[in-house]
């Protein structure tokens, strides 16, 4: 991930609403939820959600793909591993230790985001 991505990736992750989405999704996994799911689950009008969902998904963090009339999201976690191994990539000077477990988390986080996840 490049320094403008991360940044892209992090503003996106400023706004408390955000954070919410992308953590709800997280939670729901691969499967992703429908938009009118995820607006009725954090208590969000459906134009402000909408524009939300287009600045994760625009900072790679979201994925989305329509099933009939609906629209369904769920994290991308390639996204997100790429925007942890910007973070963890130069960890504590060579002294992983320091991290406490930060660098095996993230590694499973990559081994985890290829199993069952939908690409765009």
């Amino acid at each position: 991930m490049e320094h403008d991505d991360a940044v892209l990736a992090f503003t996106a992750l400023g706004h408390g609403t955000r954070l919410g989405i992308l953590r709800l999704l997280v939670r729901q996994g691969p499967s992703g939820l429908a938009a009118g799911a995820i607006a009725e689950k954090l208590d969000v009008i459906a134009s402000t959600l909408s524009f939300h969902l287009k600045e994760l998904e625009r900072a790679g963090l979201l994925t989305s793909w329509r099933r009939q009339r609906q629209i369904f999201y769920a994290a991308d976690y390639e996204g997100l591993r790429r925007l942890l191994t910007f973070l963890t990539e130069d960890c504590c000077d060579g002294r992983p230790e320091i991290c406490g477990g930060l660098m095996q988390a993230v590694a499973v986080c990559g081994d985890a985001s290829h199993q069952g996840v939908r690409k765009r």
